[in-house]
């Protein structure tokens, strides 16, 4: 099975910004695609309704959205123990690490300095 990936906010913010690496990038993966559920809040904590919704809610269709579960909790809220006093990892980054983690997928991310407990990072263009 092809190694799946786990698209974190700010990549996905690029894609509907319509940014052109972004867009070439996710649209090149063969991989598995997945998010977040705390990705999709983030992702939902920001947009307005209308066009950018929809747009919205189209895009995480084309992802598994996986959700929070006690498991991810228990590692998220470690890592976030572990790391914030060093790394100021904070919940949000800790859960989304903790998830990518139990999906077995590589995160990618324009933030790898947010996720210092991740081997399987993949920062796929330079932010701007």
């Amino acid at each position: 099975m092809p190694r799946r990936l786990l698209v974190d906010t700010d990549v996905l913010i690029d894609y509907l910004r319509e940014r052109q690496e972004a867009v070439d990038y996710l649209e090149s993966r063969r991989e598995p695609l997945v998010t977040s559920a705390i990705v999709a809040a983030e992702l939902f904590a920001g947009v307005r309704d209308g066009a950018e919704r929809d747009a919205l809610e189209s895009l995480l269709e084309a992802f598994e959205v996986v959700p929070i579960d006690a498991q991810i909790a228990e590692r998220g809220g470690l890592w976030r123990r572990d790391y914030a006093p060093t790394h100021g990892v904070g919940l949000a980054d800790a859960l989304i690490a903790a998830t990518a983690d139990r999906a077995n997928a590589a995160l990618v991310t324009l933030n790898d300095k947010h996720f210092p407990m991740l081997r399987d990072v993949v920062v796929p263009y330079a932010k701007s």
